[in-house]
This record gives structure tokens, C-alpha cells and sequence, in this order.
């Protein structure tokens, strides 16, 4: 039984109707998958690396992360997942998960085997390309960018995501996770990302207190970091 409320659960069908034109058969395949949607708690994986992946799944509500697992106990976060968000959603035969995802929060998912119109595949296909955009923007990132410019990058990053699903507007958004789990994204330790978020809000750039992001001036961090919105087509 799906447990998301109604907005997080429109909020991952917005997402793919701003990708994409779909039609009406698409969305109510999509509703259906939707209203059969399954919840994972927190903590648990919904991917493992290594393993063969058996479908696409959208998330429906709730946040994970891609991950990288090392030996000694020490992970790196590649990219967060949020509504609207696909996994395993691969084009070639029996395909391998390049990476384990974990569930930050509880998270929602549906199984869009189904979910096979010409208009989601399409969807699929510049989520797809979409993905890949911010993955090459977590690399610079990681290899380019200060602390502070690291972390308004990826509030940037997640308030463009998230206004595509209506999750967030006026510079404003819920990011219900850890400074620890953004921390292990930004390759900074809890305590560097304490003290960069105390210079942020000295400066009256950002804020993030109570599970809530706040952008002061957005145009001005974006000048900050370069920041242009992802474009994965001529559309």
C-alpha cells in the first residue's frame, strides 16, 4: 500500500510531466504504478552495487542517495534522489547496479515495468540524460569547488530539482537529512560543513535550520559558483 501523501505523490508525476509531454495513457499507467507503489524505511537499500537490477522504479516520495561503500567503512554520496527520480533505469540487457542506493528517509517507489508508452520512454530517456548532467556536476564539484561554493551548488542544484516536482519555490525548501549525509556528499567532514553553514548565514547567503533550505539571493550564488541550469536538449 502507498503511504505518500497526495502532494509528494503528484510531485513525482509533475516531475516527469515537465520532462516530457506525456499523454493521457502514459499518466494513468503512471497513476496505477503509483497507487502500487511500496515504502522502504529508512537505512535500507533499495539497490545493492554489484547485483543485477529486475526494473526501472520511480520514486515517489521521500529521499535516497547513490553511494559508493568503501572497505573500511567510509562512503562517498554521488547524488541524492528525491520525488520524481528514477532507478535502475537502464537500456541494455540484464543490467548490474554500478553503485548501492540506500534510503535516507522512508521512501516511496513504483514499479514502472508497465510503464512502457512512447512518451515514457521518452521521459526516460532525458531522466537519463538528466542524471548524468548532475553527476558531471557533482565531479566538478567535488575536484573544483570550495566548501562554500561546494555546498550553494548543491542547494542550487536540489532547489532546481525540486521545483520541477513543486517541491520547492521563493528559494525555499525541506531537505530533511543530516549535515552528516550532506557532508559524506560534499567530501567534507560534519564539522567543516557546521562552520561553512555559519559563514553562509553571516554572510546572508543560505540558511538551513529545522530541515529547511532557505537562498537569500539566487541569482547572486549562482554568479557564485557559475551556475547555469541544466539543458539536455534543444527544447
Amino acid at each position: 500500500m502507498n503511504s505518500a501523501p497526495p502532494h509528494a505523490r503528484s510531485g513525482a508525476l509533475r516531475r516527469l510531466e515537465a520532462i516530457a509531454a506525456l499523454d493521457d495513457l502514459s499518466i494513468t499507467a503512471l497513476n496505477r504504478a503509483i497507487d502500487e507503489a511500496s515504502v522502504l524505511s529508512a537505512r535500507r537499500e533499495l539497490m545493492i552495487e554489484g547485483q543485477e537490477i529486475v526494473g526501472k522504479r520511480l520514486i515517489v516520495s521521500g529521499w535516497a542517495a547513490r553511494a559508493r561503500l568503501l572497505a573500511d567503512g567510509r562512503r562517498q554520496l554521488i547524488s541524492f534522489l528525491i520525488p520524481g527520480d528514477l532507478i535502475g533505469n537502464c537500456g541494455h540487457k540484464r543490467p548490474l547496479a554500478v553503485s548501492t542506493v540506500l534510503a535516507l528517509t522512508a521512501v516511496s517507489s513504483a514499479d514502472l515495468t508497465h510503464c512502457q508508452t512512447h512518451a515514457l520512454k521518452e521521459a526516460y530517456e532525458v531522466s537519463r540524460a538528466i542524471e548524468e548532467a548532475h553527476l558531471l556536476a557533482q565531479i566538478t564539484r567535488l575536484g573544483r569547488l570550495s566548501a562554500l561554493e561546494r555546498l550553494a551548488d548543491l542547494f542550487l542544484e536540489l532547489y532546481e530539482r525540486l521545483a520541477l516536482a513543486g517541491l520547492a519555490a521563493d528559494g525555499r525548501f525541506a531537505l530533511p537529512l543530516t549535515q552528516e549525509i550532506v557532508a559524506d556528499a560534499l567530501g567534507l567532514t560534519s564539522v567543516h560543513l557546521s562552520r561553512t553553514l555559519q559563514l553562509a548565514r553571516r554572510r546572508g547567503e543560505f540558511e538551513w535550520r529545522d530541515g529547511r533550505v532557505v537562498l537569500h539571493d539566487i541569482a547572486q550564488l549562482e554568479r557564485m559558483v557559475g551556475r547555469q541550469p541544466v539543458r539536455v536538449s534543444m527544447l
